[in-house]
């Protein structure tokens, strides 16, 4: 099954925690939530540590897209 083009990337590894380590880790993948208003200022918004979504500049993650089966997966997970 394949996605939409105009699909947004659930997901994005952290390339950059300076300044949050303490809610970010580099490498890890966390997910992103759509948000228009946030993208057009150069942000991104991601659940992050805390478990709670909070904006982030876009260059501390590489959005990614993977396939519907892990996507799936991976949202089961962070739902439970």
């Amino acid at each position: 099954m394949e996605k939409k083009e105009n699909q947004f990337s659930q997901f994005g590894p952290c390339l950059n925690s300076e300044g949050y380590t303490a809610s970010l880790e580099v490498g890890k993948v966390y997910r992103v939530i759509q948000n228009n208003e946030a993208a057009s200022h150069g942000y991104i918004r991601v659940i992050d540590e805390s478990g709670e979504d909070y904006s982030y500049t876009i260059s501390r993650f590489h959005p990614i897209q993977l396939p519907i089966t892990v996507e799936k997966a991976l949202l089961s997970v962070s739902r439970a």
